[in-house]
């Protein structure tokens, strides 16, 4: 074996993911209203591109429809040797046959994609959904508006940075010493000034825990009497339903022990959730399916996908005009770029509907009778029924929701894991399951149902399942265990 150096040649071959191709498959991954904001940005920064205008009512004359027998638009999506299009899109990014040669190529790749016929537009009996109206005063900007008139010099210091320590619940979430060492006061200081915010509106704003809350509550009400005092020093026992030990330590009977409670319940355990906050945003549906005499028909929202145009007479105005090189060049870059994005977004259309088209079609027990007939379903079913890969799927089905009269839901709610048939028949879907036990607990009345009842009941309605199952979807669901339930019954009699 010679150490001599030497020049050796090697041919080998690649498949490399383009900058296009990684865009591409990343857009599979956005919601619609994501898909907005990316086009906002494009559009700002491609001259050439340009939004439709909105419909005012005036028809317009419908594009002419590619031929049948005609490649769909975005098997052009890619130019250059080997697959083009919906074929080299539905393509498994992260595996080894790919060459990455820096560590971008790679990178925010996680998601699935996928194909089918263009979408229509929104669904004339689809429900309207109206945006949220947006929050009010913040419960800072609440409290700093009272302290202004009662406060003043350092004390007004104190008491903006105190109230700018209350989380959004309305509780004080740092030491009084923490905040006096920070201030360089003393702690009494930062006491008085506390006890003035605790005076504000909500009641029970600027508590340290729940006790002292419902205290300031209590004192608001002129019911902080020392049997009261007692009850809510004691909220642990409380909670685990130890009334006639409470009872004994407030010096009252039932009938003051229930009317007591009954006025605790009428106090705010949060009072600072009355006020501002980030106003809750809705959900809006990217798909509409809604059933028709001959089937279902599905389509794209199209009110949250604004239509992208390339503007060509723009294009052919400042190709005719002087220019240099590097401007010709730059010019072609931009009309390639904006053919590109126009033929990505159809295709990623194209792609939700057959998705989407499915996940209908595996699902339709549950589009007609609810949620008790959802059949176990994963994402390998339905990228083996589409004939594409099963990260496509998974990209596609990732932050979509589809409304329909059930009910809006998100896609990847469709795909639930397998409970077995107690009597040999098809497995049944986890989520049919949790909706039995729902039921169940519901309608249980006096008689609180314990695990292993459940259990017994689940198997006399099909679904063979153990106790530690039904357990973890009871707690899926937010419902106590029997002990809990039984407990929260006997404080709502009291």
């Amino acid at each position: 074996m010679s150490l001599a150096p030497r020049l050796d040649l090697r041919q080998s071959q690649s498949l490399v993911m383009t900058p296009q191709l990684q865009q591409a498959i990343r857009l599979l991954a956005l919601s619609n209203l994501e898909i907005e904001t990316f086009i906002a940005e494009e559009i700002e920064r491609n001259p050439l591109l340009e939004s439709a205008p909105e419909d005012d009512g005036t028809p317009e004359a419908p594009e002419p429809p590619a031929p049948r027998d005609e490649p769909a638009t975005a098997d052009e999506l890619l130019n250059g040797p080997g697959d083009t299009g919906e074929a080299a899109l539905d393509v498994d990014f992260a595996a080894e046959i790919f060459h990455h040669d820096s560590a971008s190529d790679g990178a925010g790749m996680d998601g699935a994609l996928g194909l089918n016929g263009a979408s229509g537009s929104a669904s004339l009996d689809a429900p309207e959904f109206e945006s949220v109206a947006s929050g009010g005063l913040s419960l800072a900007d609440h409290l700093l508006a009272q302290a202004g008139p009662v406060v003043s010099g350092a004390d007004a210091f104190i008491a903006a940075h105190l109230i700018d320590q209350i989380d959004e619940c309305g509780y004080l979430t740092v030491p009084l010493s923490d905040i006096a060492t920070r201030l360089g006061v003393a702690v009494t200081r930062v006491e008085a000034v506390l006890a003035i915010i605790q005076t504000f509106d909500p009641t029970g704003v600027g508590a340290r825990s729940l006790s002292e809350c419902l205290a300031l509550q209590a004192r608001d009400a002129d019911r902080y009497d020392p049997a009261m005092a007692r009850l809510i020093d004691n909220l642990d026992l409380l909670a685990r339903g130890e009334l006639a030990r409470l009872k004994r330590m407030c010096g009252v009977d039932d009938e003051d022990m229930a009317d007591m409670i009954r006025e605790l319940r009428n106090y705010d355990p949060k009072p600072g959730c009355r006020y501002g906050g980030e106003p809750s945003q809705p959900v809006i549906p990217d798909l509409f399916v809604a059933r028709r005499r001959g089937g279902w028909a599905i389509e794209m929202n199209s009110a949250t996908l604004p239509r992208l145009l390339v503007n060509r007479s723009y294009y052919a105005e400042l190709s005719t005009g002087p220019q240099d090189k590097m401007a010709k060049a730059w010019l072609g870059d931009m009309l390639a770029s904006a053919n590109w994005l126009v033929k990505a977004l159809d295709q990623r259309q194209r792609t939700i509907i057959k998705v989407a088209t499915e996940i209908v079609k595996q699902q339709e027990a549950f589009f007609l009778n609810g949620v008790a007939h959802l059949r176990p379903l994963t994402l390998r079913q339905v990228a083996d029924a589409i004939e594409m890969h099963e990260s496509t799927v998974s990209r596609v089905t990732s932050n979509k929701y589809l409304s329909c009269e059930r009910g809006l839901y998100e896609l990847k709610y469709f795909f639930t894991s397998a409970i077995q048939s107690a009597d040999g028949g098809d497995a049944v879907s986890a989520e049919a399951v949790k909706a039995a036990i729902k039921a169940l607990i519901a309608g249980e009345g006096a008689n609180v149902l314990s695990d292993d009842t459940l259990v017994d009941l689940l198997k006399a309605k099909g679904f063979d399942i153990a106790r530690r199952t039904v357990a973890k979807y009871r707690e899926a669901l937010g419902l106590g265990s029997s002990v809990q339930r039984r407990r929260a019954k006997a404080l709502a009699k009291g």
